[in-house]
């Protein structure tokens, strides 16, 4: 027990996990300040709909983080996270559309509002237990995991790496997306879940609420960075940066590189289906667009921005890009894909270490006793 404690506490000793969460604990203390004490008429008011964007923002946040766990820690190019997200996402929605009841459209207790209107008769098997939260909590984590433990098993199994493992994660993503969109499926097809009302008990319109789930995105990054530097920083970690570096002499020297990639894969995967339940009430739908490759190419572009093997550089990079999204879109919406486009190039050609590389240049480098803070050349 307590040689468990000190790996987990670990990271809390680091001068940069400190600062990180000081930083993010500040910033969550200050908006939620100026959301409150100020009134709505205040310059420095931040309204409800600011809440609203930035707790969305954390949760890209917390799915960048977990794809770079994989990417910058194990050298594994994963294309298909949004899948994990996604999964999250709709175990979520599930259980926030059995809170509905007869609030609905058609005001059946028990089917959804698209159930009836496709004439289903009696709700499908796998939505039973989701008017029960914590069946719905433990889905959250079971669904992408299970799939990541599946697909990853017979994948690192067969040793496929490389671009090859980034194809079958595109695949896999795609697949399930155009699964998602047909009605018979159960899940709303093309529109998705939407139209929650409460969450827990609580009002999901409610300003209060709001907040609420903006602190609780963030304390969930804050515990999923905690954790993932908790790996990076621990032996496991080490063997993961042995084996994105050179795989063939870390299996040489004995260990089984399948296992080590298994498990640090599905401990991601659960990180962004948590991502994707924080998600779905705070933006009100999840549809099976979340499931789109483009989506889940995106997510890279976030860590490499940001700086990949860093962690907090994929904070960055989600942050950044996300607010470059809404900036973009409001105002030139039809110039948005040219400027992330630009942003790849920029990535790729002046900042192959992303910001956090920059960063880490431009001030003197401190003893560090994690030597996984720096990525290799390893290939994706």
């Amino acid at each position: 027990m307590l040689a468990s404690r000190s790996w987990l506490s670990r990271p809390l000793h680091e001068r940069s996990t400190r600062l990180f969460l000081g930083v993010l604990i500040a910033a969550l203390a200050v908006v939620s300040l100026l959301n409150l004490a100020l009134p709505a008429g205040h310059p420095l008011h931040v309204s409800t709909y600011t809440v609203t964007l930035l707790g969305k923002y954390l949760c890209y946040a917390l799915l960048a983080v977990a794809v770079d766990l994989v990417w910058g820690y194990l050298g594994i190019l994963s294309l298909g996270h949004g899948a994990f997200f996604a999964l999250g996402g709709y175990a979520m929605g599930m259980y926030l559309m059995r809170q509905i009841g007869d609030r609905g459209v058609y005001g059946d207790p028990v089917l959804p509002d698209f159930m009836v209107f496709l004439d289903w008769q009696s709700l499908p098997w796998y939505w039973h237990g989701f008017d029960m939260a914590w069946f719905a909590l433990l889905t959250v984590l079971l669904a992408p995991g299970l799939l990541a433990l599946v697909f990853g098993f017979l994948a690192f199994r067969s040793r496929v790496t490389g671009v090859y493992l980034s194809i079958i994660t595109q695949a896999l993503t795609f697949a399930l997306m155009l699964a998602f969109f047909r009605n018979e499926m159960g899940f709303g097809g093309n529109n998705g879940l939407t139209d929650f009302k409460e969450l827990l008990g609580f009002d999901l319109t409610a300003d209060a609420t709001r907040l609420w789930l903006f602190l609780a995105t963030g304390m969930a990054l804050a515990l999923g960075y905690v954790l993932c530097r908790a790996i990076v920083a621990s032996k496991l970690g080490r063997v993961c940066v042995a084996t994105r570096d050179a795989e063939a002499r870390t299996r040489f020297l004995g260990y089984r590189v399948e296992r080590f990639q298994l498990f640090v894969f599905v401990v991601s995967a659960m990180l962004a289906g948590v991502a994707g339940a924080l998600y779905v009430p705070q933006v009100g739908i999840i549809n099976p667009g979340e499931f789109s490759p483009i989506f889940s190419i995106e997510i890279v572009l976030w860590v490499a921005l940001g700086g990949r093997g860093t962690l907090y550089g994929a904070v960055i990079g989600a942050l950044l890009v996300n607010y470059a999204k809404t900036v973009f879109t409001g105002v030139m919406p039809e110039a948005w894909l040219f400027a992330l486009g630009g942003l790849f190039v920029l990535v790729t050609v002046l900042l192959p270490k992303g910001i956090a590389g920059l960063l880490a240049y431009r001030r003197p480098r401190r003893a560090d006793p994690d030597p996984s803070t720096t990525p290799g050349e390893a290939s994706a």
